[in-house]
């Protein structure tokens, strides 16, 4: 049984549907719980990673009372472990989202590549798990 994430990753997106569908539908996530808010908006959203762990992401334009509110979209980075690299390297160039560093493989044993979602967050998909 995968775990529950102990460590989220939040990002903000102007138009937070459309980056709920990239990263379900491209990158893989899992939709979990995604929270309304007024028009288009998502007022909270967790996608898990079917892998272990999670992202949590809303919408821009919340009211500044609290620390996410105040996030600008695309400031976001995200390392993604996952043993599927080449399959998600595939639907992310499908796709046609921006890959900002081809696929390789690094001297310290990761089989990984980094794109960007159409928002300007970068995101890093590779084998490496950590020492």
């Amino acid at each position: 049984m995968t775990p529950s994430p102990t460590v989220w990753p939040a990002l903000r997106y102007d138009d937070a549907p459309a980056a709920i569908r990239f990263l379900v539908d491209v990158l893989g996530f899992t939709e979990t719980l995604v929270v309304p808010g007024d028009e288009r908006a998502v007022a909270h959203a967790e996608l898990r990673w079917p892998e272990g762990g999670g992202v949590m992401l809303g919408s821009t334009g919340g009211p500044a009372d609290a620390v996410h509110d105040t996030m600008k979209p695309g400031t976001g980075a995200v390392y993604v472990v996952s043993d599927h690299v080449d399959d998600i390297h595939a639907r992310v160039t499908a796709s046609g989202a921006d890959i900002t560093l081809a696929l390789h493989d690094t001297d310290y044993g990761s089989h990984t590549f980094s794109l960007r979602d159409a928002e300007g967050n970068s995101w890093t998909i590779g084998s490496y798990r950590g020492a």
